[in-house]
């Protein structure tokens, strides 16, 4: 009669069964070389489950087991990179690709360029994430998001059976075969607690085919790995690639950080490549665009890295584009359709856009109906007529472009397009800068122009009103309650209860959140203004650079034109704007209506780097009003309670965020301690 196993003999069993699946998903998920029956594998894992049951004491976060999360999510909630997950900027073609180069090699010393290489990817056509392991065990994960933060998807990426929830960190203590390729050979790498892994989830062509809700398989591996049930997560069968270690462990090539991904036990593309020079990366090029329809995946071109990574640091950023990399796109995918017309459209910055209006046509799984044609040349240099057929690509498999017009359909019926002399909607006459191409609409109270910038002026990037949407604006225009964006924070409830279909309730609530909305931090305040060619992250630049609203009206052009990514365009946009009366009196009488301009040294200090839960009824203050007090000092606000917390403010009547503090030992203060923080 055989005796019952010991604690220890389980916990032993455990850990064995634990190595093995994972020794065994790494086999069949990442190398593809499976050795055992799907049934014996299912056995394993049996007997894993049931060990696990009988004995929750010894079940980890890195079990296979846990792959698929408990419950659902309620939603997601905010991660800050620590360092940022940039954009690439893109050439669209060979001249392109060599341009590029040639500005890298003007920026490297003679030598330096001697030793120019490369390691180019397949630019995979899915979601970028990052994977942050502690002591080699998954222990977060987020999507890229804007750049800066991103949203905590953990529990989702778990079901993705090719991502380890443990790293192989023994393996690089084995002494390492020097590659050839590899500019040093080292016996070790260093090992730190904290290791970060980026890659690109994305989803297969034969499992896509599967789903019959969304245009294309990016779309499909975006909407999965951000639903709330990790379990709908699981059924999508989600894949990864790993193309980069954040983590310096000692690595002195792209090349060899690719390696090191798959000595940690992650996937790479197989399929990306060492190159020389340029001229076996335009091989690789054309070899990969053929080979691309015979692909299991969807890619929309190849990326080249300076091998180095010495170099790649040394060439630095732009617009925060790394100068090192570059995707090589791929010519965008084409169909053939008609243009109904040809119609106007007027900008926020009353910059006036012909847009044909087409048949609708799948292009690349997207339907199109409208495309830019951009300006008056434009149209010229393509020569295309009303009524035309014409190709139609998606430019780097995503902006809609007429590429030319087919001549031999046409019937005699087509007509030449003319740029109007009047504005369409204010019938002002368009004026045309000198040196430029685009025709401008002069009027600034043209109801298009206002309407745009309106638009703009509430969008959640600038003073983010909710409530204050475009059907609303066009209705506070046509009651002529709003002229100009000041008028919107003279409004009260009074004026709006009129209005059919506004009751007292939702009339409360617009007030309410233009109320909410008076206190700002200056980047988007400037972003806000609508200046041209001046987006978020050049108002974040003018912002930090100058510290006050006070100091850009003040600034000459040569100081405007030294900051870091802005050039003479920009400088010259945002100086002449401030040296306009008719702007500086519009910011005037925003100023008068209350509005308070936060600076970037106020908005970065006193609850900087901490984290806010809150629970409960507020007395003195709105919820959404104490997290945006947060925000503004410097703090993050979390809906979730968990270990990064640093406070849980609790109100009147708290909930279950509550006692979790209590379990976690997260500090817990009362409104008062809170309002005494803020003050």
């Amino acid at each position: 009669m055989s005796k019952e196993p010991t604690k220890i003999e389980v916990k032993e069993r455990i850990e064995k069964l634990k190595k093995e699946i994972e020794h065994r998903d790494y086999l069949y998920y990442v190398l593809d070389k499976p050795e055992i029956s799907d049934a014996a594998y299912d056995s394993l894992k049996r007997e894993l489950t049931k060990l696990e049951k009988e004995f929750p004491e010894f079940l980890t976060s890195d079990s296979p087991t846990q792959r698929v999360g408990g419950k659902p999510l309620k939603e997601f909630k905010k991660v800050k990179h620590k360092i940022p997950m940039l954009t690439l900027d893109n050439a669209m073609n060979e001249k392109e690709l060599k341009e590029w180069h040639k500005r890298i090699e003007r920026l490297l010393e003679e030598k330096e360029t001697e030793d120019l290489d490369y390691f180019v990817e397949l630019k995979m056509d899915g979601l970028a994430v990052t994977l942050i392991y502690k002591d080699g065990v998954l222990s977060q994960a987020a999507t890229r998001g804007n750049g800066y933060v991103g949203e905590d998807v953990t529990q989702n990426i778990k079901t993705i059976r090719c991502i380890p929830l443990r790293i192989k960190t023994d393996a690089l203590k084995t002494p390492v075969v020097e590659h050839k390729t590899f500019t040093t050979g080292q016996a070790k790498y260093k090992i730190p607690q904290e290791i970060e892994i980026r890659g690109e989830v994305y989803m297969e062509k034969k499992v896509f085919k599967k789903l019959s809700f969304f245009a294309n398989p990016r779309n499909a591996a975006a909407g999965s790995i951000r639903q709330l049930d990790p379990k709908i997560t699981t059924q999508r069968k989600l894949s990864f690639f790993g193309y980069d270690l954040v983590t310096d462990l000692g690595q002195k090539t792209h090349q060899e950080t690719h390696f090191l991904i798959k000595t940690l036990g992650l996937p790479e593309n197989p399929l990306n490549r060492h190159c020389k020079n340029i001229e076996e990366i335009l091989k690789f090029h054309k070899e990969i665009f053929k080979k691309r329809k015979n692909l299991p995946y969807e890619i929309d071109g190849i990326v080249v890295n300076v091998n180095r990574n010495d170099l790649f640091k040394k060439l630095g950023f732009v617009v925060r584009m790394p100068r090192g990399t570059i995707a090589f796109k791929f010519p965008g995918l084409e169909a053939t359709t008609k243009i109904k017309d040809i119609i106007i459209q007027v900008g926020r910055t009353g910059k006036i856009t012909p847009v044909a209006v087409l048949l609708p046509v799948r292009v690349g799984g997207v339907t199109v109906s409208r495309a830019t044609l951009h300006n008056e040349d434009e149209i010229k240099r393509l020569g295309v007529k009303i009524g035309d057929t014409v190709i139609i690509e998606r430019a780097g498999d995503v902006i809609p472009k007429i590429v030319k017009p087919i001549e031999s359909l046409r019937t005699g019926e087509e007509k030449e397009f003319k740029m109007p002399k009047n504005c369409p909607f204010c019938s002002s006459k368009l004026i045309k800068k000198p040196g430029e191409v685009d025709y401008y609409c002069p009027n600034k109270n043209c109801f298009a122009t206002r309407r745009r910038f309106l638009c703009h002026f509430v969008s959640k990037k600038a003073f983010d009103i909710i409530h204050l949407g475009p059907k609303i604006i066009d209705r506070l225009l046509d009651e002529g309650l709003i002229k100009d964006a000041a008028d919107i924070f003279k409004l009260e409830t009074g004026d709006l209860t009129p209005l059919e279909r506004f009751a007292e309730k939702s009339a409360q609530n617009l007030i309410g959140a233009i109320e909410k909305t008076k206190i700002i931090p200056l980047s988007r305040f400037i972003y806000s203004l609508g200046i041209r060619h001046v987006g978020e992250e050049t108002a974040v630049d003018l912002a930090n650079y100058f510290g006050s609203l006070d100091k850009i009206k003040k600034a000459s052009f040569e100081e405007i034109n030294k900051i870091p990514n802005i050039g003479d365009v920009m400088a010259k946009s945002v100086y002449g704007w401030f040296k306009n009366n008719g702007n500086l009196k519009f910011v005037e009488n925003l100023i008068k209506t209350g509005i308070k301009i936060i600076s970037p040294a106020k908005v970065e200090t006193k609850l900087k780097g901490k984290n806010f839960v809150f629970t409960g009824i507020l007395k003195s203050v709105t919820r959404d009003g104490a997290k945006e007090k947060v925000r503004l000092l410097g703090g993050d606000t979390s809906s979730s309670v968990s270990q990064e917390t640093d406070f849980v403010v609790a109100g009147k009547e708290p909930g279950s965020k509550f006692e979790r503090a209590k379990r976690l030992n997260i500090k817990i203060i009362n409104e008062e301690e809170f309002l005494k923080m803020i003050r």
